[in-house]
């Protein structure tokens, strides 16, 4: 299993639109095959970003759903704030799972290279 995080910098000021927008996502990484959870975390400190949490079945469906059609489709509103909104360049980490509590018998995921987007 892997969890992804991207780091997303937010101005105080495009906050309110920018958790709107992602309670209005498509929602198309929902149906996607490997597919677990999606969470958006909203930061508490001043100046820290919102994280978008993601969890996957295998790196390899995390992977598929970057390469797919409706990955496209899913992100084609992202750019719908203007670029003055973001503070920062948005981050994004993939980690491999090692242990679970949750899930005590889940197999260790393989040790993969590095993860670029593009």
């Amino acid at each position: 299993m892997i969890t992804t995080a991207n780091r997303i910098f937010v101005h105080e000021e495009y906050a309110e639109q920018f958790e709107t927008n992602f309670r209005n996502r498509a929602g198309l990484v929902d149906g996607m095959p490997g597919f677990i959870a999606n969470q958006l975390l909203r930061p508490v400190n001043q100046n820290d970003p919102y994280i978008v949490l993601t969890w996957w079945e295998s790196r390899e469906h995390f992977e598929a759903w970057v390469r797919s059609d409706e990955f496209k489709l899913g992100h084609a509103r992202s750019g719908s704030l203007p670029k003055e909104a973001f503070s920062a360049p948005n981050k994004l980490e993939m980690h491999e799972v090692l242990t679970d509590t949750s899930r005590p018998d889940l197999p260790v995921e393989p040790r993969g290279g590095a993860f670029r987007v593009h």
